[in-house]
C-alpha cells in the first residue's frame, strides 16, 4: 500500500466509494487497485445479477451495501454517502467499477484537496475526450452536459460527466436530492455550486476498452431524464438562483455601492449598459406577469448583456407601481386602437376592470414598453457616456 497517500486519505477523513452493477469482469481489478492506496473503502452493490456478490464475498474487511434490486447509480451513490457519513467520513472519492478509471489517479484528488485553502471542494476528473477510442456519443454528451452546467451555474468545466470524483459529503449532507439514476451526478454538482461549493476539474487518465467495458447508460431513457432535470434546473436558476445572487451582492454592498460597482461602475461599454437598461425596462413593462425575472435574465444571457442592470430595471413593475403600469398600458392601448374607455383609479383598484379589455391592455403594454425602453435607453446612453467621459478626464487630469 502507498503509505503516504493512505495517511493523507485517513487524515482528511476521506474514503473511496465504489458503486457497482454487473461489472464482475472488472470489479476485482478496480477494488485491488484502490486497496493499493487506502483501506478506507465502501462498496455498494446495486442489485447485480452476475458474479458480483461472489467476488465481494472475498473482501470481508470492506464495508458493503447490497441492494436486492437495481435502484440506479444515483441511489447507490446517495446510500453510499449516507453510509460514509455514519462512519465519520467528510469526503468520498467515487470511482466506477467498469475499469474506465485508474486507481493510480486517486493521489491527484487527495493532493488537490490538501493543497486547496478552500476545503468546500468538489473535484471532477477531466478525461481527455479527444484521445483515440472515445465513443462519439460520450464526447457529444459531455459537451451537452458542460453547456447546461454553465447555464445553471456560470461555471465552465471541461468534463461534467466523469464518475471519478471527490465529493465533500459532509458539506453536502443538508442538501435535498431527488434523482436516482445517472442524472444524480448532474443534480449534485449543480446544487453544490448553488451552495457555494467550489466545483473544478482535475486531469485523469481514462481507458475505453470496448471488449471489456460494460456500460449501463440507456441513451433514450437516461437522456430524457437528464433533459427533464436540466429543464427544471434552468427554471430554478433564473427564477431563484440568479435573483438570489444579485440580492446577495446588493445586501453585501448596500444600494449605493451596488449601483456604483455592479450597475454603473461595471466595465461594460455605455452602449451595453444602455441596452441592458432598455431590456430591463421593456420586460418590466411587458404583460408577462410572473415571468419577468426569468425572461430578463435569460435574454440578458442570450444577448450577452449585463444581467445585474437588466434585472434591476425590470423591477419598474414592482407591486407599488403595478396599478400605474396597468393604467398607463390601458390608456396607451386606447390611443393606439382608437378606443374610448373611462377608468378612474378607484375603480381599477377595486376590481381591475381594465383587464376585461385584454387586447387593449396587451397592445398598450407592448407599445408602452417599447417606447419607454427606447427613450430610457437613449437617455441612459447619453448620461452614461457623459459620466464615463468625465471619469476619464478626471483620471487623466
Amino acid at each position: 500500500m502507498q503509505t503516504l497517500v493512505s495517511e493523507k486519505i485517513k487524515s482528511l477523513k476521506c474514503c473511496v466509494l465504489i458503486p457497482t452493477y454487473n461489472n464482475a469482469g472488472t470489479l476485482q481489478r478496480v477494488i485491488d487497485g484502490v486497496l493499493q492506496y487506502t483501506s478506507e473503502v465502501i462498496i455498494v452493490n446495486d442489485g447485480s445479477t452476475d458474479e458480483t456478490s461472489t467476488i465481494l464475498n472475498t473482501y470481508t474487511n470492506i464495508p458493503q451495501l447490497h441492494f436486492s434490486e437495481n435502484k440506479g447509480k444515483g441511489m447507490a451513490l446517495r446510500k453510499g454517502f449516507q453510509k460514509a457519513l455514519e462512519m465519520g467520513y467528510h469526503y468520498a472519492i467515487t470511482i466506477d467499477s467498469d475499469g474506465q478509471h485508474y486507481p493510480k489517479d486517486i493521489p491527484i484528488f487527495i493532493d488537490t484537496l490538501e493543497a486547496s485553502n478552500n476545503k468546500d471542494l468538489l473535484l471532477i476528473g477531466s478525461r481527455n475526450m479527444k484521445q483515440e477510442g472515445v465513443p462519439g456519443k460520450s464526447s457529444f454528451g459531455n459537451r451537452f452536459s458542460n453547456f447546461w452546467f454553465w447555464v445553471e451555474t456560470g461555471i465552465w468545466l471541461e468534463d461534467t460527466q466523469s464518475g471519478f470524483r471527490l465529493y465533500p459529503i459532509k458539506r453536502l449532507e443538508d442538501i435535498k436530492f431527488y434523482t436516482r439514476k445517472f442524472e444524480f451526478e448532474i443534480e449534485v454538482i449543480v446544487k453544490a455550486a448553488w451552495r457555494d461549493v467550489e466545483v473544478k476539474n482535475v486531469p485523469i487518465n481514462v481507458l475505453y476498452d470496448h471488449n471489456e467495458r460494460v456500460s449501463h447508460f440507456r441513451p433514450f431513457k437516461d437522456f430524457t431524464r437528464i433533459s427533464i432535470l436540466n429543464t427544471w434546473l434552468v427554471i430554478v436558476t433564473f427564477l431563484v438562483i440568479k435573483p438570489r445572487n444579485l440580492y446577495r451582492r446588493y445586501r453585501r454592498k448596500g444600494l449605493r455601492r451596488f449601483l456604483s460597482e455592479d450597475v454603473f461602475g461595471h466595465n461594460d461599454s455605455p452602449r451595453k449598459k444602455a441596452l441592458s437598461i432598455a431590456l430591463g425596462v421593456f420586460i418590466g413593462l411587458s404583460p408577462f406577469w410572473g415571468f419577468h425575472t426569468v425572461i430578463v435574465l435569460a435574454l440578458a444571457v442570450i444577448l450577452k448583456l449585463n444581467k445585474a442592470i437588466a434585472f434591476t430595471f425590470s423591477n419598474v413593475s414592482l407591486p407599488p407601481f403595478i396599478p400605474f403600469v396597468l393604467l398607463a398600458s390601458k390608456e396607451v392601448g386606447n390611443f393606439v386602437l382608437g378606443r374610448e374607455d373611462s377608468y378612474d383609479f378607484a375603480t381599477m383598484m377595486e376590481n381591475y376592470e381594465m383587464l376585461r379589455h385584454l387586447q387593449t391592455y396587451i397592445v398598450g403594454s407592448f407599445v408602452l414598453a417599447t417606447v419607454s425602453a427606447v427613450v430610457i435607453g437613449a437617455l441612459s446612453f447619453i448620461l452614461i457616456s457623459l459620466f464615463t467621459h468625465k471619469k476619464v478626464i478626471l483620471k487623466d487630469g
